[in-house]
């Protein structure tokens, strides 16, 4: 029971967050690699955060990144199916409030998501959806 309390009010662990962190910046290197430029990660307010925000390769669509990562094995249900509907709703809030603040509301802006399998021996596995959830921002 103090655990689970624990967990509520300090939020993940220390390991979850140096996870989190290293998927962030695998896949903010592997966008820059694939020509996108980085314009902002972990861009924050207070109705949430977004992970990374990229200009993709046309230079005109902005990418709203949304990273999940996770050290289970292969057989496990991949990470970015956790970006859930109430996610995916939040993630077009902060959207819209990005295009407001830096005048971006006459360029598309497109939802991705990238997952992150960290298994215990070999390479991280980047696994990119690009377009992964549609809105009319």
């Amino acid at each position: 029971m103090m655990k689970a309390w624990r967990k509520r009010l300090w939020g993940a662990g220390p390991i979850n967050r140096i996870l989190g962190t290293s998927a962030e910046r695998l896949v903010a290197r592997d966008l820059h690699r694939r020509g996108y430029r980085v314009l902002a990660r972990n861009l924050r307010n207070r109705c949430g955060e977004i992970d990374i925000v990229a200009e993709a390769p046309d230079r005109r669509t902005i990418a709203v990144v949304e990273v999940k990562a996770s050290a289970q094995d292969e057989d496990a249900v991949p990470a970015e199916i956790h970006v859930n509907l109430y996610k995916q709703r939040k993630l077009v809030a902060l959207a819209c409030q990005l295009a407001r603040w830096y005048r971006l509301t006459d360029r598309p802006i497109r939802f991705d998501i990238a997952g992150v399998h960290v298994p215990a021996l070999g390479p991280p596995v980047i696994r990119y959806h690009a377009g992964a959830f549609e809105s009319h921002v």
